[in-house]
């Protein structure tokens, strides 16, 4: 599984020198074709995670735990906080890996850029996620781990830029179990 987690960003990164960066990658082994049975809605069981899959499999719009936000790729997204300020948030990349002979899905949702207003404090920074599992063999849960790899900084009256600590060697991923919604939902 580390290897798929290092192959990806590899894959990821290969882009055309003249900045036209794609909005979303699609890798596809065996035949070529994204399964019929993944096309729709894939909600996790925690964090708030939901991805929608069309039939070529691009992810169409995405619902990221920060913020609880849904987001379209290659599209900046502002929306209102809770406090009365505003969350901005300037999607990277995105890749959808799919293997038809070991039914494994792997998934990265990158955040080039985010800034989120709560009260007068000010979060911002960058993400990047990794989710990486196994489809069931009826074709409606997906068992994933979570990696994540956050670069936050606060401003806050006490605290001026200050870099959230995070040790990749500490962090261990999150199992989430993604279900498929039915169309009526």
């Amino acid at each position: 599984m580390l290897v798929c987690v290092l192959f990806v960003p590899a894959l990821s990164g290969c882009r055309n020198s003249a900045g036209n960066k794609r909005a979303i990658e699609v890798i596809i082994d065996g035949d070529g074709q994204f399964p019929d049975f993944l096309v729709g809605t894939w909600r996790a069981d925690e964090g708030g995670w939901e991805f929608v899959f069309e039939p070529d499999g691009s992810i169409s719009s995405a619902i990221i735990s920060l913020g609880r936000t849904r987001m379209q790729p290659g599209r900046v997204t502002t929306v209102p906080t809770q406090l009365g300020g505003e969350g901005v948030y300037k999607p990277g990349t995105w890749t959808v890996q799919y293997s038809q002979e070991s039914r494994e899905l792997i998934v990265e949702i990158v955040i080039d850029q985010f800034r989120v207003e709560l009260g007068d404090n000010i979060l911002h920074g960058r993400s990047r996620d990794f989710f990486i599992g196994s489809i069931s063999k009826d074709g409606q849960l997906w068992w994933a781990e979570r990696l994540s790899f956050p670069e936050y900084v606060v401003n806050t009256q006490k605290y001026h830029d200050f870099k959230l600590p995070f040790d990749p060697e500490g962090n261990p991923g999150e199992g989430l179990l993604f279900q498929k919604v039915p169309e009526s939902e």
